[in-house]
């Protein structure tokens, strides 16, 4: 995020729920807690404000990073699928 003194937009905030489902789905926080911090995002002004929301939270990691990952979980699955299609066609 920028200076936490400007105001934060509606992308901010939206960001801000987004990586608060991730760690929700990563065991981090409890449903009842995502729920009282999405209000506190959505109420957020500034920056800073979101910032807080997040503060105990890890980083993230950056999205190119994410990325990788994905093309990577995404060039297994493929190779895992040739490779169940090869031993089909050779036990027919």
């Amino acid at each position: 995020m920028t200076d936490p003194g400007l105001r934060a937009s509606d992308a901010d905030r939206e960001r801000v729920v987004a990586a608060l489902q991730r760690h929700t789905a990563a065991g981090r926080l409890t449903l009842e807690e995502f729920g009282q911090r999405i209000d506190r995002a959505f109420a957020a002004v500034t920056n800073g404000d979101l910032a807080a929301v997040t503060r105990d939270l890890p980083p993230e990691p950056p999205v190119a990073s994410q990325h990788r990952q994905l093309a990577v979980a995404f060039l297994l699955a493929l190779l895992t699928l040739a490779v169940l299609g090869v031993i089909l066609a050779v036990a027919r």
